[in-house]
């Protein structure tokens, strides 16, 4: 079960915003914090990862670096 920075369980589809400002390995940018990603989908190997575009580039964020947007 994938659950947020406030342990709210997380649905394949959902938005988040990112709670802390995030170096993108690969990238030259930072995913600043307050970013919305929307429409998530959630990796089935691990519970702490789940994955979604930030300015058209797929990422994958750890779970405790996002909270669910109600």
């Amino acid at each position: 079960m994938h659950k947020d920075s406030n342990s709210e369980v997380l649905s394949a589809g959902d938005t988040v915003t990112l709670i802390k400002d995030l170096d993108i390995k690969g990238t030259s940018f930072k995913a600043k914090r307050g970013t919305a990603v929307r429409n998530i989908s959630l990796v089935s190997s691990n519970e702490k990862h789940i994955e979604g575009r930030v300015d058209g580039t797929q990422i994958v964020i750890l779970t405790k670096f996002a909270k669910r947007v109600n």
